[in-house]
Formats: C-alpha cells, structure tokens, sequence
C-alpha cells in the first residue's frame, strides 16, 4: 500500500513539473500554445425570448467609428514579473450615435407665424449614445503573463471585462471631443429644413432652453 501511495505521489509531482516545464517553454517561446487537456467548446444557449418593445422618438443623425488600444498592466509587489503578473494590449473598434431625442418637445416648440409662411422651431440638444464595442474587429493584441498567470489560464478563462470597460470608456470620451455632437445638431436642423420647406414653410432655429 506504502508503494502504490509513493508512485501516485511520484506521479502528481511529474505531472506537476511537466505543467511548469511546459509554461516555461511557452514563455520562452518554444511552444506555442500548452493545452495538455485538449478543451473543446460546446454552445448549448436556448433561443433569445423578445421581453418588451419600445417605441423610439430619437433622431439618430451622426455616428462615430473609433479605435482605440487599451494598455492595463498588472503587477505584484516584490515579485518579479516573469513569475506573477500580466501586460495586456487590447485593440477595440467602436461606434457612438449621436441623436436628437423629439421625446420632450413641448407646445411651444414649433411656433408658425401668422401669416403660416415661417415656422420656429426650438430644437433640443443632441446627446450621445453609449459607445458599442464592436467585438468582430476588437482582439487581444498581444499579452505577456507570469508564470503563475499562465498556469491559472490553463484552468479558468480570463475576464476581459475590464478590457471593454476601459476601452468605451475611452472611445466616449473621444466622441466628446470629435465634433459629433456638431455634427448631429446641424444634420438634424438640414432634416428638419428639409422636411417644412416642403411644406411651405421657412425655417429658423433656436435653442431649447436648459432646465
């Protein structure tokens, strides 16, 4: 019984030592991808059920796409970065709508002149959507791990969460500064031009006011 204990003990040991072995390969380049268990993905999701529908009042007049690399590292104090640790550079491409949204307009929002030949219109401020990743063209770039990392990633799958946040976070915070919002407010007053100097009307614009 001593000896059966030894060999299964020897064994847990070799097989250890392979898995070390084997990410030190990886990390030196040697080996490509170490996937001792041969994992395969199986897509049992049931069918999306349609929860609610929405009726939309929102003119969406200009779009951004935008790019942007995300670069989070991880380290841990003391400990050298070969052995725990990670670098990630993400490239995620992204849109944001800017849009107009009709929703609040009050009475007093068109005003049509006495003569019915000119119309007022007080236009709301375009806003901007949340940013939407664009995940066919968003991908981990390249990624240096730890040698403790690299084991963990041999049995559980890595959380990219943190890549999406920080990458609309920043795709937003570009869509602040492009121009879009300008150009959303001057698309939607050639619409609006547009669709009254079909009807007989002349159009001038002003602001709504904030609240």
């Amino acid at each position: 019984m001593g000896v059966k204990k030894r060999w299964v003990r020897l064994g847990a040991f070799a097989l250890a030592g392979i898995l070390i072995v084997g990410a030190a390969l990886q990390i030196a380049g040697l080996l490509p991808k170490l996937d001792p268990f041969g994992t395969s993905t199986v897509d049992r999701s049931q069918p999306a059920v349609l929860k609610a529908v929405r009726d939309l009042s929102q003119y969406h007049a200009a779009v951004g796409d935008y790019q942007v690399v995300v670069d989070i590292e991880k380290d841990v104090k003391w400990v050298p970065a070969v052995i725990a640790g990670e670098r990630t550079l993400f490239v995620a491409a992204g849109s944001v709508d800017a849009y107009v949204d009709f929703g609040p307009l009050v009475e007093n929002s068109l005003t049509v002149s006495e003569d019915r030949r000119s119309v007022e219109v007080r236009l709301p401020e375009p806003k901007l959507a949340k940013p939407a990743l664009d995940n066919e063209h968003s991908y981990v770039f390249g990624q240096e791990r730890g040698l403790v990392d690299r084991l963990s990633a041999l049995v559980s799958v890595p959380d990219q969460r943190q890549f999406h946040l920080a990458a609309e976070k920043r795709i937003g915070e570009a869509a602040q500064h492009s121009g879009l919002l300008e150009r959303a407010r001057a698309n939607t007053k050639a619409m609006l031009t547009g669709l009254l100097q079909a009807l007989g009307f002349q159009v001038t614009f002003t602001a709504e006011p904030t609240t």
